[in-house]
């Protein structure tokens, strides 16, 4: 024998060779008895076992050593058959365990012969003892839980082995006890008995019963293990059990002598024939046996998965395959068999057979049932109307069996019925099938339901809940027809498309069709939709009752009622006549949003409309798409007139005008003396410098040559007043004019007195809102709100005061009807065409709001046509080719260093207060705004700002002080602007100091001085004006000069180009060039990037442009302050 020697492996040792988590789990399978058959080979060099892993898995280890001589032998490799294959825990496990058998001896095993030793090996594992330590084998005995031998009672299972006598008796072993302990680590078995008593692969198997016993029972009662608590995965255990050697004993409560696992037992019922009919009865189709019809039992829960059957004495145990009614298998169980009258074999051969076939096995006898001579199929749709003329259409397929007609629903089953025959006929009606579920507008809400029906029976019809969410045709096209033909609920209108447009067709293809209910005659209308368009009532304080219907084959029907089916998203429209049309003709279409448009703009009041309406476009669109009656022809002609903006004939200019009208002011008379006709009041929107004051005085000539008693108001800035005496005594001199410059109370004299019998009375905004009460009491012919943007702000009160002044009309002159916002806009249209707009807040939310944002830009359009009768707008590009060109160009102007540091050291200290302040804008505007005031004055001079600075170089002056003495020496004039005077100041104070003389202009200065100074610039005894951005951006012709400086960008580039068109006008005849300065790095490059938002906002509206931007908003200064 070999001499063994200790192998001294400890865990601490280990873990150089293995990792810890190894070595940890590896100690634990040692100490639980997982590793038997130990034994060594290979000369003490090579060390075998088996060790028992989990889910009942026996893996084989060998393990390989070197000699290094004295006795000492180190690890080469660990091999196991494990998935980890290397290295693991169990090679671990039987190191620990072989460390404390010890090695053979080095060099006592090699003298022996190889052929021995390997073949001696064998014998000696052939020989073994069965009962030797670690061998010991386990047996399961099957108990019954009752205790009487004559009935078969639920079966349960408890741990036995072998006594020293060879029986097998009931000892320590239990089912709970070969689990792990709740407070340990390791597996306990009994305190006689440790784990390596018994067979490993036995030990393992039996553990891998109780793990899955324990998930459905944690806590089994007593030592026994019942199987009605049991999962279905007990069987293959029990089997595997059973092939490791794992002995299956019968005690003698199952009256049986021997137990055998069944390899499976089905549900099936048995047919055969009986005296009265046929005998359904449960039977059982035993895998492995003929079962003879003995009791049977089954267990296992929540349903049965294994049955036991006693057979002579033998007890069978084994997997049962449940149907799927398992409820009504027990009953028949129970009752033994049922039976079946002859009168309704038929019945259940055809209805309930194939149904039980699908279900479970089922056995005929050849004599109990007659195969039964069947025809078809044939297709049947029905659609059953209610009394709201909606409907339910249903299908059902019918077969004549055995000359009786049966008809089944598609979604039963039945045993006559055909499929394949079935589904060739469903594709023949394929198309109409489509066509019904399209005229369902709800089908796929109804579909879903069946298809989750039809998923739960397991049948396919080709969609799923989720493809419903494609479009609907994709899904109809999808789908099975079985699906398509499926119940589902029709409105009344798809009721009578589905009845005129689908059924016919249906029977042609040989469908069988009934209508139940009582249905109208439906049909198509013959003739398109028509629109009759009438007065209703008469007239009531300018407003007139407006009936809109629309005609349908000689049928009246309300407007209001074809809008509803529209706003309900319909297609067609069903009459009770049962004549039904289409809805989706472009003319309903447009009404509905024209009468939605008019409702929103409040032109439309419970059915009347505006007779004295301004909004022409609207009620022309409108009108025109219907047959409108005589009571409204002549309303009606006057809109078409309106709405075309062009006047029906030209209006010869009046005798008393002295002046050579050019082209496009003649066209421009031509439609002032339309509104003037008409009395409408409108917008004379020219761009600036092409003589609206001109084509203005021709009209009021024109009107006082028909009216000679009349008399017309200008309301003008003041700057202006006098350049508009001088126009008019220019161009009008035969009309009596009178200019107010005082208030009655500083003439000393009434406004009446003042005026006389004047026919043109011309005075300033501001004496219209102090003197109110006096010039308000007088009713003027016409009112001219010249430089109407003085007006813009509809809460003002100059604006209120104009709003009030009676007239026969109002018309607003400005280049710039609009500089900010679309409020603006809406302000003029107030004083001019009160009735296109009425509401300031239906207008916000219909047009402004929608078109400022963007979102719905179609809005843009609507209001472009709307304005178009009251707005007439030329530029210079379109009317005037023989205006010298403008050039403009922004030049970036460097600042000094020394400015610049000043420049960035005051903005980071006001971007932080700003951005501050901006969380309540609305609050803080005028702090936000003085802040950004002095940033701008900051870019063009640091002095302006603090007096300390005064003596830094500005870069702006010191470039124009480079230009303008090379530009006179030229022979050219330069105007230059800025928004700030004191900055005008300390450009003049460099102009005397380099000896050029110049004129001054800003808002401080009276009339008299005003026109002093113009009269030097235009005498040519000064070659340079500086002027105010704001005092000089109107009322001056100024074309004697060609170069224009802006000095400092505003915010609003309408004023810019209102200054600078004082030289680009009618009369110019150089071409002129305007130099925007920009200080780089400054506030001022945000302040252009803000005027072009602006350019496109009033290019989108008045220009026909694109759109575009908005007012000031804090997210503007963000940007404004953020890029600097």
């Amino acid at each position: 024998m070999a001499r063994f020697l200790p192998l001294a492996y400890t865990e601490a040792e280990l873990r150089d060779e293995f990792d810890a988590g190894t070595v940890s789990r590896g100690a634990a399978y040692a100490k639980q008895g997982r590793v038997a058959d130990v034994r060594w080979s290979g000369g003490g060099l090579r060390l075998l076992a088996c060790c028992a892993g989990s889910d009942a898995n026996v893996y084989d280890v060998e393990i390989e050593f070197d000699d290094v001589g004295d006795a000492e032998r180190i690890l080469v490799e660990a091999f196991c058959t494990c998935p980890v294959e290397i290295d693991c825990k169990h090679a671990v496990a039987v190191l620990l365990l072989a460390s404390r058998q010890g090695v053979p001896a080095a060099g006592t095993t090699p003298s022996t012969p190889q052929w021995r030793a390997l073949l001696g090996e064998l014998v000696a594992a052939g020989d073994a003892a069965p009962t030797r330590r670690g061998t010991a084998p386990i047996g399961i005995l099957v108990e019954a839980q009752g205790s009487r031998r004559d009935e078969l009672t639920s079966p349960t299972l408890r741990l036995v082995s072998p006594s020293k006598t060879g029986s097998w008796v009931r000892t320590g072993l239990t089912w709970q006890s070969i689990r792990p302990n709740y407070r340990e680590d390791y597996y306990r078995v009994t305190k006689d008995h440790p784990p390596e008593h018994f067979h490993p692969t036995h030990l393992a198997r039996v553990r891998a019963i109780a793990d899955a016993a324990h998930t459905v029972n944690p806590y089994p009662r007593g030592q026994v293990l019942d199987l009605d608590e049991t999962p279905p995965e007990i069987w293959d255990l029990l089997v595997a059990a059973v092939d490791a050697g794992v002995v299956l004993l019968a005690h003698k409560s199952t009256g049986a002598s021997s137990v055998a696992l069944a390899a499976g037992c089905r549900a099936s019922l048995r047919i055969t024939r009986g005296d009265d009919g046929l005998t359904v009865g449960p039977w059982l189709q035993m895998d492995g046996y003929e079962w003879d019809g003995s009791p049977v039992g089954l267990f296992g829960e929540p349903n049965p998965h294994g049955f036991y059957n006693r057979e002579g004495d033998t007890l069978y145990l084994g997997p049962f395959q449940a149907p799927a009614s398992m409820d009504a298998f027990r009953e028949l169980l129970s009752l033994g068999s049922i039976t079946v009258p002859d009168d309704d074999a038929e019945d259940f051969s055809t209805d309930l057979l194939p149904g039980l076939s699908a279900s479970m096995a089922v056995d005929v006898d050849d004599d109990a049932l007659i195969a039964p001579e069947v025809s078809g199929p044939a297709l049947t749709l029905t659609v059953r109307v209610d009394d709201s003329r909606r409907a339910v259409t249903t299908w059902t397929v019918g077969y004549e069996v055995n000359g009786r007609q049966r008809s089944f629903e598609v979604d039963k089953s039945a045993g006559v019925r055909d499929r394949q025959a079935e589904a060739e006929a469903w594709k023949q009606i394929r198309p109409q099938l489509e066509s019904a579920a399209r005229l369902c507008g709800s089908w796929r809400t109804q579909a879903l339901p069946h298809i989750r029906q039809a998923h739960r029976l397991g049948e396919d019809v080709g969609l799923t809940a989720d493809a419903l969410d494609s479009t609907r045709d994709a899904a109809i096209a999808r789908s099975e027809s079985t699906l398509l033909a499926r119940p589902y609920r029709y409105t009344a209108v798809e009721t009578a498309r589905l009845c005129v447009e689908v059924v016919p067709d249906l029977r042609d293809h040989g469908v069988q069709v009934e209508i139940v209910g009582d249905a109208p005659d439906y049909r198509p209308a013959q003739e398109f939709p028509r629109i009759d368009i009438a007065a209703d009532g008469s007239r009531d304080n300018d407003w007139f009752g407006l009936a809109i219907t629309v005609n349908i084959d000689g049928t009246e029907v309300p407007l209001t009622d074809v809008l509803r089916e529209l706003s309900h998203g319909a297609t067609h429209m069903l009459l009770p006549s049962g004549v039904y049309f289409p809805l989706d003709s472009p003319e309903l279409a447009r009404i509905a949003e024209l009468v939605a448009e008019a409702k929103a703009l409040g032109e439309i009041e419970n059915g009347r409309v505006r007779g004295d309406t301004y909004n022409a476009t609207l009620w022309e669109e409108l009108l025109a798409l219907g047959v409108v009656d005589r009571e409204l022809t002549q309303w009606h002609e006057r809109l078409k007139q309106l709405a075309s903006a062009q006047p029906p004939q030209p209006c010869p200019p009046p005798a008393g005008l002295k002046a050579q009208l050019r082209d496009y002011q003649t066209a421009g008379l031509d439609w002032l003396y339309f509104l003037w006709h008409n009395r409408i009041g409108g917008i004379l929107a020219d761009d600036m410098g092409l003589g609206k004051t001109v084509q203005t005085l021709a009209v009021i000539a024109t009107a006082i040559e028909e009216k000679p008693d009349g008399r017309f108001l200008v309301v003008a800035p003041t700057s202006v007043i006098s350049n508009w005496a001088a126009e008019a005594e220019r161009f009008v001199p035969g009309l009596a004019v009178a200019t107010v410059t005082a208030t009655s109370a500083r003439a000393g004299a009434p406004l009446a007195e003042q005026i006389g019998d004047s026919q043109i009375v011309i005075t300033s905004y501001a004496l219209m809102r102090l003197d109110f009460d006096e010039i308000g009491a007088i009713e003027w012919t016409g009112v001219i709100f010249d430089e109407a943007q003085f007006v813009k702000n509809h809460n003002a009160k100059g604006h209120q005061c104009a709003r009030r002044l009676t007239a026969e009309i109002k018309l607003a002159i400005t280049g710039t009807p609009m500089e900010n916002n679309l409020m603006e806009l809406w302000s003029l249209l107030s004083l001019t065409a009160p009735g296109l707009f009425p509401s300031p807040k239906v207008f916000t939310e219909y047009f402004r709001k929608p078109i400022e944002s963007g979102t719905e830009p179609d809005r843009l359009a609507v209001l472009r046509r709307r304005i178009r009768p009251v707005m007439l707008r030329r530029t210079k590009d379109q009317v005037a080719s023989d205006l010298p060109a403008k050039q403009e160009q922004v030049l970036s102007v460097d600042l000094t260093a020394k400015h610049d540091k000043i420049y960035q050291t005051r903005l980071t200290r006001e971007r932080q207060k700003v951005l501050g302040l901006l969380r309540d804008y609305d609050e803080n505007r005028f702090e936000i705004f003085r802040s950004l005031t002095m940033l701008r004055q900051l870019s063009l001079h640091a002095g302006l700002v603090d007096d300390k600075h005064a003596k830094v170089d500005s870069a702006k002056i010191d470039f124009l002080a480079e230009q303008i003495p090379e530009l006179i020496d030229e022979g050219h004039s330069a105007l230059v602007f800025s928004q700030f005077t004191s900055f005008l100041t300390l450009i003049a104070q460099r102009l005397d100091e380099i000896g050029i003389g110049y004129s001054y202009l800003d808002g401080s200065m009276r009339s008299a001085q005003r026109a002093t100074a113009v009269k030097k610039f235009t005498s040519g005894k000064t070659k340079v004006f500086l002027i105010s951005l704001k005092a000089g951006g109107f009322g001056l012709n100024l074309t004697e000069a060609d170069y224009c400086f802006v000095c400092d960008p505003w915010w609003n580039p309408a004023t810019e180009a209102q200054a600078v068109d004082r030289a680009h006008r009618i009369g110019q005849t150089r071409p002129v060039t305007v130099y925007r300065l920009v200080s780089a790095g400054t506030i001022e490059e945000k302040v252009v990037a803000l005027q072009d938002r602006k350019r496109e906002l009033f290019s989108a509206v008045i220009d026909d442009g694109d759109l575009f931007g908005s007012a000031i908003s804090a997210e503007d200064i963000r940007e404004l302050l953020g890029g600097q």
